[in-house]
């Protein structure tokens, strides 16, 4: 399954492009909004990483996915004071809406999938 590759890779772009915006936030946002925006995007690169090395990877997914939305309320925020200009913010929602949908269906894949059996006893 090449998905997860991709979605992590995805998720690797994104941080380098949002860590590089971050440092330009004007410095009373950088370190109250944009600490949340970076560790929050983080979050998203870690989940993905842990769930792309387990088997039972429903509960990383589920944390990712919860990290994408935390991610675009933070980069909507960081829109509407200005840290961001519309252009930037258009090509990271698109961006988060991919990360995002990639997330759902390998979170869905994950969740139809039956686990291991778990080993007998000799």
């Amino acid at each position: 399954m090449t998905e997860p590759a991709v979605a992590v890779q995805k998720a690797y772009d994104w941080n380098l492009w949002i860590l590089a915006k971050i440092e330009k936030f004007h410095r009373g946002y950088r370190f109250s909004l944009g600490q949340n925006l970076a560790e929050a995007s983080l979050d998203l690169l870690n989940h993905l990483v842990d769930a792309s090395y387990q088997n039972r990877n429903a509960s990383s997914l589920a944390a990712a996915s919860r990290s994408v939305n935390r991610v675009r309320i933070l980069l909507r925020l960081a829109k509407d004071l200005r840290q961001i200009d519309l252009k930037a913010w258009e090509f990271a929602a698109h961006a988060l809406d991919e990360i995002g949908r990639m997330t759902g269906g390998w979170l869905r894949h994950a969740q139809r999938t039956p686990s291991a059996p778990a080993a007998r006893p000799l």
